[in-house]
C-alpha cells in the first residue's frame, strides 16, 4: 500500500502537469521579450503620459522592456489600425481612448479597424472629466444660466473645441441636443488654441481638461461652471456636474489598454491583473488623480460593454446633431 504522502505528491505532480499542458503556449513564461506599446497620438498628451507611466511600471515588474511607439495622425486612426493588425501574441499593447474606440466609429463612415472585432479589451484604466468653462463677460455662473442665455439668444452663442469630432465638440453637441438649444461650434486646431480663443473672448464657452482650465479659473480669467462626468470630481468637489441639472448628461473621457483580437485569454488576464495592481498602487494612483483623473480598473468584460454602449450613444448623437466629417 502506497504511503499517503507519496500518493499526495503524485496527485500534485499530475495536476500541475495537466495545468501546464492546458496552458496556451503563448502564455508560458510571458513575457519573454520586449513589448511594444502603441500610442495613437504624438508624445506629450494624456494618452502618451498614461502609456509611459504604465510601461515604466510593467518594465519594473517583468524585467522586460516596454517600448512606447507613438503613431499619431488622423484622429488616432493610424495608430489604431497598426495595433489592430499586429500579431495577437501579447507583445503588442494599445493605449486607446474614448475618441479612437467609440466616437470615431460614429463619425467616420469607413474606418480601417473595428473596435469591437479587431481588439480584445484588457483594462479600462482611468477616466477624467471635462470642465465646462465660460468667459466672465458672459455673466454665466451655472448650467441653468447658460441654458437660459442660449435659449434667449438662439444661434448667437459660440463654443470652442480642439477640432471637429473631438470629445469637446461632442460634449457641446450633447448639451445642445439635451437642452434643445442652439450654439455655433467653432473648431480650432488643438485644445490649447481653443482655450486661447475663449480667454480672448472670441467664443462664449468651452469644454476642456481640468488641468488646462483650472489655473485660469483660479486666476479669475474664466469661470468653471460644471464637470461633464455623472458625478462631481473628487479633486474638484465644489464644482457641480452637468448631470445635476440635466439628468443623463455624461461625457467621460477615458483611457484603457487593449490587445489585438485573438490574443490568448491567459495573457489578457495576466495583463489585467498587472495593470489593476499598478494603477491601485499609491504612487501611480496619486499621479493619475492629481490632475482630476479617477482610477477605474474595469475588467475586460466591463470594458467591452463600455465600448459597445458608447458607440451606440455617439452614433445616435452624431445623427441627431447632423455631424459629418467624411
Amino acid at each position: 500500500m502506497l504511503n499517503s504522502a507519496v500518493v499526495a505528491f503524485c496527485i500534485l505532480v499530475i495536476g500541475t502537469g495537466t495545468a501546464i499542458a492546458q496552458e496556451p503556449p503563448a502564455a508560458r513564461g510571458y513575457p519573454s521579450k520586449p513589448i511594444r506599446f502603441i500610442v495613437p497620438y504624438a508624445p506629450g498628451g494624456p494618452t502618451d503620459i498614461i502609456a509611459r507611466l504604465l510601461g515604466h511600471k510593467l518594465t519594473e515588474r517583468w524585467g522586460q522592456q516596454v517600448v512606447i511607439d507613438n503613431r499619431g495622425g488622423a484622429n488616432g486612426v493610424i495608430g489604431a489600425e497598426l495595433a489592430a493588425r499586429a500579431v495577437p501574441d501579447g507583445y503588442t499593447l494599445f493605449l486607446g481612448n474614448a475618441g479612437v474606440l467609440t466616437s470615431n466609429p460614429a463619425l467616420y463612415a469607413r474606418l480601417p479597424y473595428d473596435p469591437r472585432k479587431d481588439f480584445s479589451p484588457v483594462n479600462l484604466t482611468v477616466a477624467a472629466p471635462l470642465l465646462l468653462v465660460v468667459h466672465p463677460s458672459l455673466g454665466v455662473k451655472t448650467v441653468p444660466d447658460l441654458v437660459a442665455l442660449a435659449r434667449a439668444r438662439p444661434g448667437k452663442l459660440s463654443f470652442a473645441s480642439g477640432g471637429a469630432g473631438g470629445v469637446a465638440h461632442l460634449a457641446g453637441e450633447l448639451l445642445k441636443v439635451m437642452t434643445a438649444t442652439n450654439a455655433v461650434h467653432v473648431p480650432y486646431k488643438g485644445a490649447a488654441p481653443a482655450l486661447t480663443g475663449l480667454l480672448s473672448g472670441q467664443v462664449a464657452f468651452n469644454f476642456t481638461s481640468t488641468v488646462a482650465a483650472m489655473p485660469h479659473v483660479k486666476a479669475g480669467k474664466l469661470h468653471g461652471v460644471a464637470v461633464t462626468t455623472a458625478r462631481r470630481s473628487r479633486s474638484l468637489p465644489d464644482i457641480p456636474s452637468i448631470a445635476e441639472t440635466i439628468p443623463g448628461y455624461e461625457v467621460r473621457p477615458w483611457y484603457g489598454v487593449l490587445v489585438p483580437a485573438g490574443t490568448p485569454r491567459p495573457i489578457i488576464d495576466r495583463l489585467n491583473r498587472e495593470i489593476a495592481g499598478i494603477v491601485r498602487s499609491r504612487d501611480v494612483e496619486e499621479r493619475l488623480t492629481v490632475d482630476g483623473g479617477e482610477v477605474v480598473g474595469e475588467s475586460p468584460e466591463q470594458f467591452a460593454r463600455t465600448i459597445s454602449e458608447e458607440i451606440i450613444k455617439w452614433t445616435k448623437l452624431v445623427k441627431e446633431a447632423g455631424i459629418k466629417l467624411d
